[in-house]
C-alpha cells in the first residue's frame, strides 16, 4: 500500500510540475524566437509584410516608431491603396483617446478620479440594484473595475437615423454585440475584479458632456486631437467620410460599409496611422505635448487592475509587459464586426512604438502589435498569452494525462507483482 501511495503521489507531483512548466514556458516565450532577424525596424517591418502577405485579404496601415519619429512604414490593401493618411475607424483602440480627454477634466480639477460618478450627472444615473452605485468612480470606469457586468461590444447601426440618444444606449443599447444584454448597470461588488466594461466608456462619454457642456466630438477635437496636431482623427463620422475612409473589408474579402454608433467613446474613433504616431510621439520622452501633464501619463499606466497576477490595466491603457526600464508596454487594442483589427504599442522611456489599422482579418494586427512587444523586450505580452492559452491548456493536459497513464500502469505492474 506504501508504494501505491508513492506512485501516487510521485504522479501527481509529476502532473503539477509538468503543468506549470508548460504555463511557464507559455507565459516567458521561452520556445519563442522574433520574426525579425536584426533589431532594425526595416527587419521588422520586412517580417511582418511577409504575414500580411501571405495571411491577408483587406487593407492595412502599419508604422513603426522610434525615439517619437517615424523609422518605417508598410500599407496594403487588395482594393483601393491605403497609407499613412488612410482614415480607420479603429473600434476599441478609441478608449485610449477617450480616456485622455477624461484626465483633461481631471487635471482641470472638474473631475475627482475617486468621487462616485453619479455626482457629475443630470441626464442619466445607474439603476438601483444590490451593489452600492456610489462605488462607481471615474478611476474604476477607466480601469474596468467599476463593476459593470454588460460586457460591450457594440454592432453599431447600419444609418446614422437608427442611432440611439446616450441615455437610451445606457438603458439599453440595441446595437449590443450578439449574446449581450446591452444594459449597463452595476453586477459585481465595485473595486472587486477587473471586468471589461464598453458600456462604461459610454458611460464616460456622457460624463465628458455633463462637465464640459460641450458635445463628445467637440471636446475631443478642441482639447487632444487639435492640440496634438491630429488632423485626421476624430469622433465624426461624416467628418471622417471627408478626409478619406479607407474600405471595411470582411474576412471573405467583401467590402461592408462602415456602422454609425451611440457608443463614440468606446468604438468609434476614425483616425489614420500619422496620426496614432503622433499620439504615440506624445507620449514618448520629451515630447513637449501640453494636453495632459507627465504626471497624468503616469498615473495612466500604472497598474490598476490584474488578472492571474499579472498587471494588465491602467486608466484607460492596457498594460501589455513589463519594458525592461520599470514601467510597462502600453497601448489599446481595438476589435469588431466584420473584421476590424486596430493595436497600437508604446514603450514610454524610449518613445518606441508601433500602429496597425487594418480590415479583413480578426486578430492580425493584434498579433504584429505583440510580435513587436516580444522583438523589443524578449517577453510575452498578456493579449498574446492569452491568445495562446489554449494550446497551452492543450499541451499541459496531453501531457498529464500521458503521466497519468504511466503512473496508473505503474501501479498496476506494483500490484501484480
Amino acid at each position: 500500500m506504501k508504494k501505491m501511495i508513492g506512485i501516487a503521489a510521485l504522479t501527481l507531483s509529476a502532473i503539477v510540475i509538468w503543468s506549470g512548466s508548460i504555463f511557464v514556458i507559455g507565459s516567458e516565450g521561452w520556445l519563442k524566437r522574433p520574426i525579425a532577424t536584426d533589431a532594425s525596424a526595416q527587419s521588422f517591418v520586412a517580417a511582418a509584410a511577409d504575414i500580411v502577405e501571405r495571411n491577408h485579404r483587406g487593407n492595412l496601415s502599419m508604422l513603426l516608431v522610434e525615439g517619437g519619429e517615424v523609422a518605417a512604414s508598410y500599407h496594403s490593401s487588395t482594393g483601393k491603396p491605403v497609407d499613412e493618411n488612410s482614415v480607420f475607424q479603429v473600434a476599441s483602440l478609441s478608449k485610449w483617446l477617450a480616456a485622455w480627454g477624461v484626465m483633461t477634466l481631471v487635471e482641470d480639477g472638474v473631475i475627482d478620479l475617486d468621487e462616485p460618478v453619479s455626482r457629475y450627472l443630470t441626464r442619466w444615473q445607474l439603476p438601483t440594484g444590490p451593489f452600492d452605485n456610489d462605488g462607481v468612480t471615474t478611476r474604476r470606469l477607466l480601469s474596468h473595475t467599476a463593476g459593470l457586468d454588460d460586457g460591450l461590444g457594440y454592432a453599431g447601426f447600419d444609418s446614422d437615423s437608427a442611432v440611439q440618444s446616450l441615455e437610451s444606449s445606457l438603458d439599453r443599447a440595441l446595437d449590443a454585440s450578439p449574446g449581450k444584454s446591452g444594459i449597463v448597470k452595476v453586477g459585481i461588488e465595485p473595486g472587486s475584479g477587473w471586468n471589461y466594461s464598453g458600456g462604461g466608456y459610454t458611460l464616460l462619454q456622457l460624463l465628458i458632456e455633463e462637465v464640459s457642456g460641450q458635445p463628445f466630438t467637440d471636446y475631443m477635437a478642441e482639447r487632444v486631437f487639435e492640440p496634438l496636431n491630429m488632423s485626421q482623427s476624430g469622433f465624426d463620422h461624416k467628418k471622417a467620410a471627408g478626409l478619406g475612409l479607407a474600405e471595411n473589408f470582411d474576412l471573405e474579402g467583401n467590402v461592408e460599409p462602415l456602422k454609425y454608433y451611440s457608443s463614440l467613446a468606446a468604438t468609434s474613433l476614425f483616425t489614420s496611422s500619422r496620426d496614432m504616431a503622433l499620439f504615440l510621439a506624445a507620449q514618448g520622452p520629451g515630447s513637449g505635448q501640453r494636453v495632459l501633464s507627465e504626471a497624468s501619463m503616469r498615473l495612466m499606466r500604472q497598474p490598476h487592475a490584474s488578472q492571474m497576477g499579472a498587471d494588465i490595466w491602467g486608466l484607460g491603457t492596457m498594460l501589455y509587459a513589463p519594458n525592461n526600464a520599470g514601467d510597462f508596454i502600453i497601448g489599446h487594442d481595438g476589435n469588431n464586426e466584420p473584421a476590424i483589427n486596430t493595436a497600437a504599442r508604446l514603450d514610454p522611456a524610449t518613445g518606441d512604438g508601433i500602429v496597425i489599422l487594418e480590415t479583413g482579418s480578426d486578430l492580425l494586427a493584434t498579433r504584429l502589435a505583440s510580435e513587436w512587444v516580444f522583438w523589443k523586450t524578449g517577453r510575452v505580452d498578456n493579449l498574446a498569452f492569452a491568445m495562446g492559452l489554449s494550446t497551452w491548456i492543450l499541451w499541459a493536459g496531453a501531457g498529464s494525462l500521458v503521466i497519468l497513464l504511466l503512473g496508473i500502469a505503474s501501479g498496476w505492474r506494483r500490484r501484480k507483482t
